[in-house]
Formats: C-alpha cells, structure tokens, sequence
C-alpha cells in the first residue's frame, strides 16, 4: 500500500519555500538583528541548501535558536525547514506544549494548538473537514485516550517531513504544519485509521523479534 497516498491530508502549506534558494542578503534578518548571525551562517550557507532554508526561516524570526537548529533540522523525507518553512525549534516548541497539554488533560491548551481547516478521519476512513465548535464538540472522539497517548509521547527525532505538506508522526496519524514562515506549527489533521494501522504494524514488528537469539 502506498502509505503516502493514503495518509496524505487534503491540505497543503500556505507558504513554500521556493526550493530552499537562497534568500537575498537584504531580506535575511532586520538590521539591528543582522551581523551575529550573518556571522555565524552565512558562509556555510553558500555551500548547503538545507542552511539557506534556515536563513529563510530565521529572516523571519526575532530570536532564532540557530545552534538548535542546525542541529535537529534532519529528519526523516528530508530538512525539516526546506519540507515545512519553520524551524526545529519551533516544533520542538509545538511539541513540549502538546506534551504538556495531553499529560495534563489540559483541553483548553491542547485546542490552542489546533489549526483551521481542521481534517478530521475516523476509523472507518471518512474524512470530515470541522470548524472550531464542531472540534470541541467532538473532542473526546478526536483527542481520545489512543490519540492523547500518542502526544504525551511526542519526539522530533520520530517526525516525518513531506515537502509542501507538513510533518506527522505514527504513519500520518497527526499532521502539523505551518501558516507563516518561521511560525509556530499546529495540528491540522487527526488520521484515526491511519493510528489504528500504526498500532498493527508496530504489534506485526513485535511479534516478528519475538523469539530471536541475542548473540
């Protein structure tokens, strides 16, 4: 089965960033921001695409945490900042308040982390776009305990990039991606078949090491 086919939401990024070419020194950051990080980038930047993306990213931000950055912005299908136009930091920001909120039973919190448009697919694969009320509503059908277990567990190093389309995790199961440049990203999609097939390949993987013999 083609899993990217399959989970992929019917939602693109508001914002792309040009196949990651390299952003015009003018525009990098304000001036009064400009020279300690020009100073520490931009000569590596000429030599790395995935660098230039973060300067795009950066240009945008008051406060990059460039050391962060540069060293959590590969994941798995590629750059996260080249795939989604924000920054490491700013999922691992994402992530810690999604931990939080799930650990937390925090409802309120957790529904500030949520986007619009809003897809919705249950276990049966029908997929509903919701508004705001219609995600509170339904709440405890979208974030149920399987969903909310999956968030308290939440960890960059397991996220999944698709260039133009966000970042997931557990086989498309939850989607984030990102409104502006440089922004904070939030939950756009909650794929329940998606977690539910998540959960039988990783009983299948299971079952398949069990028995083996350790040298």
């Amino acid at each position: 089965m083609n899993l990217k086919a399959h989970f992929l939401p019917a939602l693109g990024l508001t914002t792309a960033l040009a196949a990651c070419s390299p952003a015009p020194s003018d525009i990098l950051v304000p001036d009064d921001q400009r020279e300690p990080l020009m100073q520490v980038v931009e000569e590596e930047a000429r030599n790395d695409p995935a660098e230039n993306c973060l300067l795009l990213v950066w240009s945008e931000q008051e406060d990059p945490d460039v050391e962060f950055d540069r060293a959590n912005d590969a994941v798995n299908g590629g750059a996260i900042s080249c795939a989604t136009g924000t920054s490491p930091s700013q999922f691992e920001a994402a992530i810690e308040t999604l931990r939080e909120a799930a650990q937390s039973g925090d409802k309120a919190r957790l529904l500030e982390q949520v986007g619009l448009p809003f897809l919705y697919i249950d276990a049966e694969g029908e997929r509903r776009e919701l508004t705001e009320d219609q995600i509170d509503t339904l709440f405890d059908e979208v974030f149920d305990q399987r969903m909310v277990a999956v968030l308290r567990d939440l960890d960059l190093s397991q996220m999944t990039v698709d260039k133009d389309q966000g970042a997931y995790f557990e086989l498309g199961s939850l989607w984030l991606v990102v409104d502006d440049t440089g922004g904070k990203p939030r939950i756009v999609t909650v794929n329940r078949q998606a977690l539910d097939e998540a959960a039988e390949a990783a009983k299948e993987q299971a079952e398949r090491g069990q028995g083996k013999t350790l040298d």
